[in-house]
């Protein structure tokens, strides 16, 4: 995902990007059009100075001195303020465009299948989305326009001087073909090192996040010195792309001086000359001394700003690569219910992350409204693929899906995730209060339902005892809280959005028992009038399911209500017992 082609100027990538500028169309045109203006500006100054040289110093004219001079203040005040102008509106279109850019990318990203996520580091959407994006604002601020108006201005100096004197033009331009070579070489080498540089920040966005999100298992593992090893090693990796792109313009820089030098020492040469035998006038040699100064400066910056111009064409392909990313399950304006009736039916299902290593096969079971059905079996039995493939979360190959005899792919997406209700082992909770957490900043889910149900599921008394109740910041992951009572404030979750079908992968194996029971009487509250599928983690807790279904490898092994499971005398039947005695024994 890192690696782009990079090139210079992709024409169909720009206009790619320029397409952003429609809605600005008046902004970025009035900024071009004082690009131009500045262009046409730059000559005149030398020239007025050649021209009171040339007809008011030499007819001692004071007062034609003094007037030129005031113009020549006056233009600079004008060319200070166009200035100012076109340089806040080009950054403030850059700024503008890359804003619409950033919200059209996070919007992708919110649609994508969670098997996009299961295969794309975190660190490398964040660089995409912040930093990517954020070199593309340069394209209109430090690059296009800004590339324009100096071409523009070397256009005019170099019109202008060969109008005032070919020869000496052509003398003054001598060393110019050795400068557009060194250019040449140097935009090359400098847009390979600020490549390395993208894909390092990249590499070191991603290595940090995940790092600083597992740092429990860094520091109960005594790894620390083994991640900040590996963690100065891709520092130097960075370090190093940099110092290439200091390298390159520690030589360029230097080469434009010399040339710069060579330009003017051969102008003082012939024009010192041409002063002497009469054929150039000191006027025009001072003048062709600052178009001089004029050439180089821009031609110098040209450099930069074709190198900001190739960052932000390799970030707008890695950007563009990401929005081109086909990875979304279809939203079609389908099938929309107010509320289900919870009636679920698997016919023949098989599904597999990965090409055909199919973690479900042939699955089918039935699920009547209200009913509250189990999922037992070991670790990689397919439990928790079930689950994800009724919410639309994954897409399965073979069979299908029914909710109220309709196929689920027929539902419109959001309606058919809104009449559902996830409560995850691992409960996610983002750094807000604890009202946003339960609410996800819903406006129709008002405080008071919410601590009602805070009530009904016994969470009320703890969220009561902390400092801002309510408005408590549960800080990042919900750091600040227990196992058990993020697992609570999921339930609280769950139950205020009004499901009519609950997905509840229950979390009572990493938990204390007063927490265990807590849950236990927040999962029958919150599963009572709703069909309720459960991935059971402790058989004691499912005894009064309608239906418990046994998995093995993806497959169905035996279902039925507990007691009907434990006469078949089969696996479930094991499970049941080898779990029993475990707890007995502890």
């Amino acid at each position: 995902m890192s690696e782009v082609s990079g090139k210079a100027w992709d024409v169909k990538l720009f206009q790619r990007v320029f397409k952003y500028v429609k809605p600005y169309n008046k902004q970025f045109y009035f900024t071009a059009f004082l690009v131009v203006i500045l262009a046409v500006l730059s000559p005149i100054r030398p020239y007025l100075i050649q021209y009171m040289i040339d007809d008011k110093v030499a007819a001692s004219d004071l007062i034609g001195v003094r007037n030129i001079t005031l113009l020549l203040i006056g233009i600079m005040i004008v060319e200070a303020i166009i200035q100012f102008y076109q340089s806040y509106l080009a950054n403030w279109l850059g700024q503008t465009i890359i804003k619409d850019i950033r919200v059209q990318l996070y919007r992708h990203i919110l649609s994508f299948k969670l098997k996009y996520f299961d295969q794309t580091p975190i660190g490398t959407l964040v660089t995409r989305n912040v930093s990517d994006i954020e070199t593309i604002s340069n394209i209109f601020a430090q690059g296009i326009l800004v590339i324009f108006g100096d071409i523009l201005k070397l256009i005019a100096v170099v019109t202008v001087m060969f109008y005032t004197d070919w020869l000496l033009t052509l003398i003054a331009l001598l060393p110019m073909p050795i400068l557009i070579f060194a250019t040449s070489v140097f935009k090359k080498v400098i847009k390979k090192a600020f490549q390395d540089v993208r894909t390092q920040v990249s590499n070191l966005n991603s290595f940090v996040q995940e790092r600083v999100t597992g740092m429990k298992i860094i520091q109960i593992f005594n790894r620390e010195k083994v991640e900040s090893a590996q963690f100065e090693g891709m520092n130097n990796k960075h370090k190093d792309a940099h110092i290439r792109t200091v390298w390159a313009y520690s030589i360029f820089f230097p080469i434009v001086e010399m040339l710069s030098a060579s330009s003017l020492g051969l102008l003082v040469w012939w024009g010192t000359k041409g002063v002497l035998a009469g054929q150039t006038s000191l006027g025009d040699l001072i003048a062709f001394i600052l178009y001089i100064h004029m050439l180089y400066r821009p031609i110098r910056q040209l450099a930069d700003r074709f190198n900001t111009l190739q960052l932000g064409m390799v970030s707008s392909e890695r950007v563009f690569r990401v929005l081109d990313t086909n990875s979304t399950i279809e939203r079609q304006d389908g099938i929309k219910k107010e509320k289900l009736d919870g009636a679920i039916e698997f016919k023949n299902v098989s599904f597999a992350y990965i090409d055909d290593d199919f973690v479900l096969k042939d699955v089918s079971f039935s699920v009547k409204p209200g009913e509250t059905v189990a999922f037992v079996g070991a670790t990689g039995s397919g439990k928790t693929s079930t689950i994800n493939l009724l919410g639309r979360f994954y897409e399965y190959q073979k069979g299908e899906i029914f909710v109220d005899g309709e196929e689920i792919r027929n539902y419109d997406l959001e309606n058919l995730r809104q009449n559902m209700g996830v409560v995850l082992q691992d409960v996610f909770l983002f750094s807000d209060t604890i009202m946003n957490n339960i609410t996800l900043n819903s406006p129709s889910i008002k405080e008071e339902a919410v601590i009602e149900a805070s009530k009904k599921v016994g969470a009320h008394d703890f969220i009561s005892k902390l400092p801002g109740t309510y408005n408590y910041d549960v800080k990042e992951r919900g750091g600040m809280l227990s196992v058990g009572q993020r697992q609570l404030i999921s339930f609280i979750r769950a139950y205020v959005h009004h499901p009519s079908i609950l997905i509840l992968d229950e979390a009572t194996s990493s938990i204390d028992t007063e927490s265990e029971l807590l849950i236990q009487k927040a999962t029958d509250i919150l599963t009572e009038g709703r069909t309720s599928i459960v991935i059971a983690h402790r058989l004691s807790t499912i005894q009064k399911a309608d239906k418990i279904i046994v998995l093995e490898a993806g497959r169905i092994l035996e279902q039925g209500t507990h007691q009907e499971l434990l006469e078949l005398n089969g696996h479930y039947k094991k499970l049941f017992e080898l779990q029993f005695s475990e707890e007995i024994s502890a």
